[in-house]
């Protein structure tokens, strides 16, 4: 064949356009895995969407309310952000308590997916046994 390819060489060239897309396989996430705690200005964030929906009701707008919410925090103080900081400092203190927890119960071989508390509900809830059933009839 002059100047193409060759049979061999198409092959390995579509083999590797149909890999090149692929994603890997990621890891399943872990439900019992303490969230993130929001940064100060997703806590202002929470207040704002409120008071921004009750001054605004027609607004539908995902993307004008996430604009005035942004040009109201960069207007801010440091004193008026104060507050939220400390919000948002309080509950990334309870996330790093509620992270060693969940490390500690891994460390200790607790699976994934299990929760003790769930296995204690339904043995405390598991009610009479067989034989006191049977001895009721």
């Amino acid at each position: 064949m002059k100047g193409g390819q060759s049979k061999a060489e198409a092959t390995s060239t579509d083999q590797r356009l149909k890999t090149r897309g692929r994603k890997k396989k990621t890891a399943t996430k872990d439900p019992n895995k303490p969230k993130r705690p929001p940064s100060a200005f997703f806590v202002f964030l929470d207040n704002f969407r409120r008071e921004f929906k009750e001054a605004n009701p027609n607004n539908k707008s995902v993307a004008a309310v996430g604009k005035a919410a942004g040009a109201k925090w960069k207007s801010m103080s440091e004193e008026e952000k104060a507050p939220y900081a400390t919000k948002a400092e309080t509950r990334k203190s309870e996330y790093n308590k509620s992270m060693q927890q969940y490390n500690m119960k891994l460390a200790n071989g607790t699976s994934r997916g299990e929760d003790d508390e769930s296995k204690s509900e339904v043995d405390e809830a598991g009610g009479a046994s067989e034989e006191e059933e049977e001895d009721d009839d």
